[in-house]
């Protein structure tokens, strides 16, 4: 069997991943009463996948590597990055394309300037970064009491 498929941080990092993105489906059912299985596929939402990723692959690096290594403090701060990223710029961006979208909408009446909107969802609201984070973790935690060491 290739090394890559006994990788455990790569296994949490892509097995939370995979969870947070198919978990976005019934989380947005719940909340609007409609499937939507572009979520599968699409950023932002709950939980938000890039903090389950990246927390996920900090934990799983603390767990198997240990937690006193270099490795997992340049883990930790790349998650703070992206996490960051996710909450703060990614959303601002979402909120000025929603702003923009409604701007378009108001000023060309009747006019289109552009038949496509842009995208509105880009990031993440701090409850959705925490539910990813807490998922991540979760993840690796248990992909750590189930492998054998």
């Amino acid at each position: 069997m290739p090394t890559v498929f006994r990788n455990q941080v790569l296994i949490a990092a892509l097995l939370a991943w995979t969870i947070a993105q198919i978990l976005k489906v019934p989380v947005e059912y719940i909340r609007t009463k409609r499937i939507d299985w572009a979520l599968l596929f699409s950023a932002g939402g709950m939980p938000s996948s890039h903090s389950a990723l990246v927390a996920s692959t900090a934990h799983a690096i603390g767990l198997f590597v240990g937690f006193d290594s270099a490795l997992f403090g340049l883990a930790v701060a790349i998650a703070m990055i992206v996490i960051y990223d996710a909450t703060g710029i990614r959303r601002q961006a979402g909120i000025h394309a929603s702003i923009i979208n409604a701007m378009i909408r108001d000023l060309a009446a009747g006019h289109p300037l552009r038949e496509e909107q842009l995208r509105e969802v880009l990031g993440h609201t701090p409850i959705e970064a925490i539910g990813g984070t807490i998922l991540g973790l979760m993840t690796a935690q248990v992909l750590w009491f189930l492998w054998p060491q």
